[in-house]
C-alpha cells in the first residue's frame, strides 16, 4: 500500500474515495455502522444508472461500472486489510471511540452491480477474508440501488454474498413513481422496485435504506410518507424476509445541482416516522 494510504485522520463527515490514494479501496469512518468501514469503489469512472438529487459523487454521468481489475482490487484489498488487521491504521488515522472494523462495504461511485465481474469480486471477497481471518462479525455489505436484482449474473453474486454472512442495503428513498423519479431520476415503477426486492430479500439477507430530506425547506409530503408505509406494510403482509429498515439523513452536501434546495430534517422527524415503521414489525435504525 502507498502511504498516501497513511494520510490525514478519518472523520464521518469525509467519505472521500482517494482516502488511501487506491483505485478501487477506501476507508471510511461510518456514523451508521459505527467504526471503520472498508469501502470497494467499483465505479471509479463515477458512472450510474441512476442520478440521485442527493449524489455525494463528483461529476457523476449515466453509464455503469467499466472492466474491473481483478487482480489489481484484490491486491489492493489485501494489503490495505493487513495494515488495519495487523498493522497501525487505526492509531494513525481513525478516533479512538471508531476503531473497530465494522464492515466490507461494496459502495463507491456508482451502482457496484453494474459491474460485470460483480459474482466475481464476491468471490475474490471471500478469500482474502478467509485469507486474513476476518472475523464473520465484520459483515460484507452491498449498497445497491436494487435495479439490476432481475440479472442472472447479479443474482449468482447475492447466493455468494450470503454464503459469506453478508448482507444487502437496498435503496428505497420513495414509493411513489412520481417520489422516484424527482429523488432518484429513474422511470423505474414501485411495482418493479417491489419485485426486485423481493427477488434480492430471497437470495441474501436485506435491509431497507432510506435517504430523508428536506427540498426548499419542506419535508416528503404526507402522501409521499403515507405511501412509504403502505409499501412497507405490504410487505410485511406479504412476509417478504427484510431484516429493517435504516432510516438516514443527508449528512455530507449533494455534489449535484439540486444541491442548494436540499437540507437535513430534524432528529424528531425521521424518529416519528421511525415508530411508524415499527408498528408494522420492522427493526428501525436512524441516523440523522
Amino acid at each position: 500500500m502507498t502511504r498516501a494510504g497513511w494520510g490525514r485522520p478519518l472523520t464521518t463527515t469525509d467519505h472521500s474515495r482517494d482516502g488511501a490514494g487506491l483505485t478501487y479501496v477506501y476507508p471510511v469512518v461510518s456514523r451508521r455502522a459505527g467504526g471503520l468501514s472498508v469501502g470497494i469503489n467499483l465505479n471509479p469512472n463515477n458512472a450510474c444508472n441512476w442520478r440521485c438529487i442527493y449524489c455525494q459523487v463528483p461529476n457523476l454521468v449515466r453509464g455503469a461500472a467499466p472492466p474491473i481489475d481483478l487482480a489489481r482490487l484484490e491486491g489492493e484489498l489485501r494489503a490495505f486489510l493487513t495494515g488495519v488487521v495487523h498493522g497501525d491504521f487505526f492509531a494513525r488515522r481513525v478516533p479512538a471511540e471508531m476503531r473497530r472494523l465494522t464492515d466490507l462495504a461494496l459502495s463507491g461511485n456508482g451502482e457496484p452491480t453494474s459491474a460485470t465481474e460483480f459474482e466475481a469480486v464476491i468471490a475474490l471477497i471471500g478469500r482474502v477474508r478467509d485469507n486474513l481471518g476476518i472475523d464473520p462479525v465484520v459483515k460484507t455489505l452491498l449498497i445497491t440501488n436494487g435495479s439490476l436484482v432481475h440479472r442472472a449474473a447479479v443474482q449468482a453474486g447475492l447466493r455468494r454474498l450470503a454464503a459469506l454472512n453478508g448482507e444487502v442495503w437496498f435503496k428505497l428513498d420513495r414509493a411513489t413513481g412520481v417520489g422516484i423519479r424527482a429523488v432518484n431520476q429513474t422511470r423505474l415503477s414501485p411495482a418493479r422496485v417491489r419485485r426486485n426486492l423481493e427477488m434480492c430479500a430471497g437470495l441474501c439477507p436485506t435491509w431497507i435504506q432510506t435517504c430523508l430530506f428536506a427540498v426548499d425547506g419542506a419535508p416528503p409530503s404526507p402522501d409521499e410518507v403515507d405511501a412509504y408505509v403502505e409499501f412497507l406494510a405490504a410487505l410485511r403482509t406479504d412476509a417478504v424476509p427484510l431484516r429493517g429498515v435504516f432510516l438516514y439523513g443527508i449528512a455530507r452536501p449533494s455534489l449535484q445541482p439540486e444541491a442548494p434546495r436540499l437540507t437535513r430534517l430534524p432528529e424528531t422527524w425521521l424518529r416519528a416516522l421511525a415508530e411508524r415503521v415499527e408498528a408494522l414489525g420492522f427493526p428501525a435504525r436512524v441516523a440523522p
